[in-house]
């Protein structure tokens, strides 16, 4: 059997930290500055996201990185790590990434909690599958803390008379930003409140609850696996919309870290769709 052959890397940016902002209790902003961010602001995706490399600095390893050549020489342990973030906006040669902070869990928030300028961040050029259809009748976002950067760039690339709903699970109120969209798409803020980001339904069932309007729309729903899942339900097996319609993509996996989490992309409980 013919395998398909690997995807060659996405060039690498090597961005300076400009400034970072605590958003929220749980998310916080960098902004970096890059020479050539061309890809950047020609991408046509709201959901533009990047592969971000980090390295042991003990290792004195110069960016851009060599991948391929470091997973030849040098430990298991010492390789780099990479994490795929939304960015949230392009300004110029500033792009703007969003992170979820909880304490000291993961590599990559607690990197962007204690980023200070002048700190550089290597990423890839932006992937992206999705933009707002202008002639979509309506449109639907759903998803939790990990997809709210891509839902908020989609909100604001709305036209004018676009309508809809937006359902976003957070922990608590203190959670929710202020978002920019048209007149006539509600913005729904789901609090789960005690239990663990990835265990309530809240997300799932107010979706399932929502009157689908008229005419032919259009979905963006991402966050954890299983919410996915049932979300999956919900649109084709309930709504009866066609696979055109939706883009429903799993962004992490309760109780997976982010390793496991990418390697089940390959296996039968990573599939979404």
């Amino acid at each position: 059997m013919n395998e398909r052959p690997a995807r060659p890397p996405r060039p690498q940016h090597v961005l300076e930290v400009v400034s970072t902002s605590r958003l929220t209790p749980h998310l916080v902003r960098v902004r970096a500055r890059g020479a050539d961010l061309t890809a950047f602001r020609e991408s046509p995706h709201t959901d533009r996201y990047v592969k971000i490399t980090f390295v042991k600095p003990e290792l004195g390893l110069e960016p851009p990185y060599d991948l391929a050549a470091l997973r030849e020489t040098l430990a298991p342990d010492d390789l780099p790590v990479t994490r795929t973030y939304t960015v949230r906006a392009v300004d110029g040669d500033e792009i703007s990434i969003d992170f979820v902070v909880h304490g000291d869990e993961g590599l990559a928030g607690p990197w962007a909690a204690t980023a200070q300028p002048g700190d550089r961040m290597v990423v890839s050029s932006p992937g992206g599958g999705y933009a707002p259809d202008p002639e979509a009748s309506w449109h639907l976002f759903a998803g939790d803390e990990s997809a709210l950067p891509a839902i908020a760039a989609a909100l604001e690339a709305l036209g004018p008379d676009a309508r809809g709903a937006a359902f976003l699970e957070v922990a608590g109120v203190g959670d929710e930003l202020r978002l920019v969209a048209p007149e006539n798409v509600e913005i729904v803020w789901l609090h789960r409140g005690e239990p663990a980001a990835g265990t309530s339904r809240v997300l799932v069932d107010a979706v399932a609850g929502w009157t689908v309007p008229d005419g032919r729309g259009q979905v963006f729903a991402h966050g954890e696996r299983e919410a996915m899942k049932a979300l999956r339900e919900v649109f084709f097996a309930g709504w009866a919309l066609d696979r055109s319609q939706v883009s429903l993509s799993g962004y992490w996996a309760y109780g997976r870290t982010e390793d496991r989490f990418q390697a089940e992309k390959r296996e039968p409980i990573g599939k979404i769709l």
